[in-house]
Formats: C-alpha cells, sequence, structure tokens
C-alpha cells in the first residue's frame, strides 16, 4: 500500500495543517468520510480534528455532533 492509500496524520493550527505522517486523505471525526487532503478546509485546531464540511464543523463546535 502506498502512502497515496493512506490517511494521513496531520497537525492542525489555527489557519494550516502540518504533514506528520504522508497520505492520501484524513477522516472527517464525525462522520467518518475520507477527506482528500487538497479538498480539506475545515478543521478545530484545539480540538486536532477534521470536519468534511463547514454544516458539520460547526454542529461538532457546538456540541451537537458528540465524535
Amino acid at each position: 500500500m502506498s502512502s497515496a492509500d493512506k490517511t494521513a496524520k496531520l497537525y492542525y493550527g489555527p489557519s494550516s495543517f502540518r504533514v506528520l505522517r504522508p497520505g492520501s486523505h484524513v477522516l472527517c471525526t464525525v462522520t467518518g468520510e475520507e477527506i482528500p487532503l487538497a479538498e480539506l478546509r475545515y478543521w478545530s485546531a484545539e480540538r486536532q480534528e477534521a470536519y468534511v464540511s463547514c454544516e458539520v464543523a460547526t454542529r461538532r463546535l457546538l456540541g451537537l455532533d458528540p465524535a
């Protein structure tokens, strides 16, 4: 399995992320959906979590969707 098929491990900062382990995607903390790194737009630096959409991120941060 190449790194292109693996889940990446990222460090989420306030305005960018850093790749700790190469991969092609991360998983949404709430839905479990794969998010290609090129499409990753929503995350929480405080919680170190990725989200598939702004709606999912908002619901999670408001406490409406527990992980």
